[in-house]
């Protein structure tokens, strides 16, 4: 069974059962090395399942998170309808981050998960304490952004297609 296939098959075993699953019994199961599941766990975990070890077993604790990139342009003044329309659709702005001719990427951390969070930040940019790093690459930049679901991820890409903030990849 090929790694892909047999990650799905552990989720789906933890996702059916409130008890935990031991890595033993998972690798008897699928026969494979325990050392084999534990990597498998570790991928998943890399692919923002919450997986939990316990002295018992694996334990499924919340749903997996969706993360995609986003490379927007914009001006300035439409910062906070761009954070705004990400939120808003169920989205979580991670980062912002750019990719300079001469120092490479460089990005920061934002952790937008409201509109009062974007408001703060253009509040804090318009302040001139500091220039938005899309401005070093003349509005080009680009943003992690997370959500509950795959659907709110294409629904939130379909908007800022739709309101000209999207830049294909």
């Amino acid at each position: 069974m090929r790694g892909e296939k047999r990650r799905q098959e552990i989720l789906s075993l933890l996702g059916n059962t409130d008890n935990p699953i031991p890595a033993n019994m998972l690798s008897e199961r699928f026969a494979v090395s325990r050392q084999v599941i534990v990597q498998d766990i570790a991928i998943l975990r890399a692919n923002g399942y919450d997986i939990t070890s316990t002295n018992r077993g694996y334990v499924l604790s919340g749903k997996p998170q969706a993360t995609r990139i986003f490379k927007c342009r914009h001006a300035f003044d439409e910062l906070v309808e761009e954070g705004a329309l990400i939120i808003e659709l169920g989205g979580r702005i991670e980062d912002v981050f750019v990719n300079h001719r001469v120092y490479g990427k460089i990005s920061a951390r934002l952790g937008l998960y409201s509109r009062t969070h974007v408001e703060e930040l253009y509040r804090s940019l318009v302040s001139g304490a500091s220039k938005p790093l899309m401005a070093v690459t003349d509005g080009y930049h680009y943003h992690n952004v997370t959500a509950d679901s795959e659907q709110a991820l294409d629904a939130i890409e379909r908007e800022l297609r739709k309101r000209g903030f999207l830049i294909e990849i």
